[in-house]
């Protein structure tokens, strides 16, 4: 008997020293695939239905408002998927190189004949809406950008203006314009200030892409989709260059004071979220909605929303910085990667970034190899392919209607953790069958959670309660 019990005891000692010394599997998911194809005819007036610029009662209130978000690639004419993909990365490239030399600098000058370049250069954005400028509001499309706060568009007189969708406004026939003042403290708040002959405040932006904006500060009523906001300072530009697509100008979403949120948070709280959907993406493929939207107000926070905390950035309060303290692949922490890679140091270096206009997540180098490492470790029944621009990872699956990939989620502050669909991580980049990791690495220390990753979610940017959401399924 005694034997008997002992032989018992050392069995199940066996057994749960084997149980504790084996590795847990990987945790895996279907990608159904769906390569590039050729994007859908593009319109470049793109008349929206009426409803787009009047209020819907069942949704739109006082104090909240919805509005329909494009791609850019919507006004795009002549390009096939590919193409339009090798831009995006151009752009992104110009973009992040932007974004990693921004710095929270000011300066005043008498006139704009010199070449003067704004602390925060950004570049341009990937999405753009419909407002209405003055009173009478004239419409016109606005690109939107969550890493810029300045509020702009062309105006006449244009001594020097790129092509646009509508007809340039025109200042002199609204009855809500009004100039600000040299003296003024919106005029202070500026970036790079001047002050004219008249005694009005001047105003300049550069891009990252070399795009920019010259003209006079202003404040004027913007329309909504019927909704009203007054009082809003916005730069008149009548000197602009740059690539935006047919854009009457910029709706500057970030952190800082000039924003559109932070000058509208009396009306709408300091929230708003929104919900991108890529048109020439899988996503858009498998039958998810084409239409993007943004959202003002309280109705911007869903129930269902996972949040982390906002970071502040003591030199720069443009950006939206959250925390993040590592990433799983399969299941499993990737070993190497720790949360004091993506800290935001007292200079205002480093951190992590939550943006609109940049499409491919960048993570500090090596927490990008050790990242890409343990994928392409579970990934290992994945034929490989040649890398493709940006992208050192990519697979062959040219043949295939569906594969298992390994399970991706982001591991924020307050124990918030975001599971990645397999369709923002593993992207088509041509109509071949290629897939490629849409991660990249960088070596400026600024990390940045681009849009590919969002898409699909309801991305919620809570200043008043100083968060950043994320809400799966936010786009039905």
């Amino acid at each position: 008997m005694e034997d008997s019990t002992k032989t018992t005891l050392l069995f199940l000692s066996l057994l749960f020293s084997s149980a504790i010394s084996s590795p847990k599997p990987l945790l895996y998911e279907t990608l159904l695939l769906n390569p590039l194809s050729k994007p859908p005819t593009p319109n470049p007036t793109l008349p929206w239905t009426s409803t787009e610029t009047t209020t819907d009662s069942e949704s739109e209130t006082a104090t909240s408002l919805y509005l329909r978000l494009e791609h850019r690639d919507s006004l795009a004419t002549n390009s096939t998927a590919e193409e339009l993909f090798q831009l995006r990365l151009k752009r992104d490239s110009l973009r992040v190189q932007a974004l990693s030399r921004a710095r929270n600098a000011t300066a005043h000058v008498s006139d704009f004949s010199s070449s003067v370049v704004s602390g925060l250069s950004q570049g341009s954005g990937e999405y753009f809406t419909r407002i209405g400028v003055g009173t009478p509001p004239k419409y016109a499309y606005m690109v939107l950008d969550t890493g810029s706060d300045i509020v702009w568009l062309q105006c006449a007189p244009c001594r020097k203006c790129y092509t646009q969708s509508d007809p340039v406004f025109n200042p002199a026939r609204s009855n809500s314009f009004s100039a600000v003042r040299c003296g003024d403290p919106l005029c202070r708040r500026l970036d790079v200030s001047g002050c004219g002959r008249r005694g009005t405040c001047l105003y300049q932006v550069s891009y990252g892409d070399g795009s920019f904006t010259v003209g006079e500060f202003s404040t004027e009523t913007l329309t909504f989709r019927g909704t009203k906001v007054a009082g809003i300072a916005l730069g008149c530009g009548h000197d602009n260059e740059g690539l935006f697509v047919g854009a009457a100008g910029l709706l500057g979403l970030g952190k800082g004071r000039l924003s559109f949120p932070s000058q509208a948070a009396g009306q709408f709280g300091g929230k708003f979220s929104y919900c991108l959907v890529d048109r020439t993406s899988s996503t858009a493929a498998r039958g998810q909605p084409a239409a993007s939207y943004i959202i003002f107000g309280q109705s911007s926070v869903p129930r269902s929303a996972i949040f982390a905390p906002m970071v502040a950035n003591p030199r720069l309060d443009t950006f939206y910085y959250v925390g993040l303290t590592g990433i799983s692949v399969g299941g499993k922490r990737v070993a190497g990667i720790t949360e004091a890679m993506f800290r935001l140091d007292t200079t205002g270096n480093g951190g992590v970034i939550v943006d609109s206009g940049t499409s491919v997540t960048r993570l500090v180098r090596p927490a990008y190899v050790a990242f890409r490492n343990a994928f392409a470790a579970g990934a290992v029944g994945l034929k490989k392919a040649a890398g493709y621009s940006l992208f050192d990872t990519c697979y062959d699956l040219s043949g295939l209607t569906e594969v298992k990939v390994p399970t991706v989620v982001l591991h924020f502050g307050r124990g918030a953790d975001l599971s990645l669909p397999a369709v923002n991580y593993l992207i088509p980049v041509n109509t071949q069958g290629v897939f490629c990791f849409a991660f990249a690495g960088t070596a400026n220390g600024l990390s940045i959670i681009g849009n590919i990753q969002q898409q699909g979610f309801r991305v919620v940017f809570d200043t008043a309660g100083g968060r950043v959401g994320f809400s799966p399924h936010g786009c039905r």
